[in-house]
């Protein structure tokens, strides 16, 4: 596995699209990891953590611009960086149009994974629950990650960590804490992403092998 996530390491990701409607949403061969989370909870920055790119996601110091669905080329994965919701000053019909089109990219199918973003120094928030939510219910795979992991001691992460994965009903070996600025996690999410979509294309040729034994026994 480490060898795999040095190798995508190296690769340049690269911003391919935007899409505002669902027309423009990519397909392709690649698996599509979606990040989403709050609209100032880093996710550009996060993006550029793991790409080791500085620009490559444009960073906003107003939070709620990312208003659509941005692509970026990994090598191994398409990364869609979702519009970030629960920011108050968006206008009810622009919230509407976002809610409109997170529904219809959820909808089509095709997700390998998930990266739900949460602010390591807050209590998840009403918005992060209906999420994490609204994954389970989709039955997508997804990882929480944590950012701006630097913003805290150890011993507080150690506990805010805790306290997070309680309030979300997980176990706290299933949270990844991240920073953008020292890039503390970057490792452990390529390797989260790489182990579900290795599962995946497990679980595809597994249900390709039934599916032919089904064919050969019907002969």
């Amino acid at each position: 596995m480490e060898e795999t996530t040095e190798k995508i390491a190296l690769q340049n990701a690269v911003f391919v699209t935007s899409a505002a409607t669902e027309r423009q949403f990519l397909k392709g061969d690649k698996p599509i990891v979606a990040v989403c989370g709050k609209s100032n909870v880093g996710k550009s920055s996060f993006i550029n953590m793991l790409a080791r790119r500085k620009k490559l996601a444009k960073t906003s110091r107003e939070p709620g611009r990312t208003r659509l669905i941005n692509y970026f080329d990994f090598g191994a994965f398409l990364l869609a960086d979702l519009p970030g919701y629960g920011y108050a000053r968006v206008s009810v019909s622009e919230k509407k149009n976002w809610a409109r089109l997170l529904d219809a990219f959820f909808a089509r199918g095709g997700l390998s994974h998930a990266i739900l973003l949460l602010d390591c120094r807050h209590d998840p928030t009403a918005d992060d629950v209906q999420m994490l939510s609204f994954l389970h219910a989709k039955a997508v795979p997804y990882t929480v990650v944590l950012t701006k992991a630097d913003k805290l001691s150890r011993m507080k992460l150690k506990e805010h960590i805790s306290a997070i994965a309680a309030d979300l009903y997980l176990g706290a070996g299933n949270l990844i804490a991240t920073s953008a600025e020292t890039g503390q996690g970057r490792d452990d999410v390529l390797k989260r992403i790489l182990s579900a979509l290795a599962a995946e294309g497990d679980g595809a040729a597994r249900e390709g092998a039934r599916a032919s034994e089904k064919e050969e026994g019907s002969d």
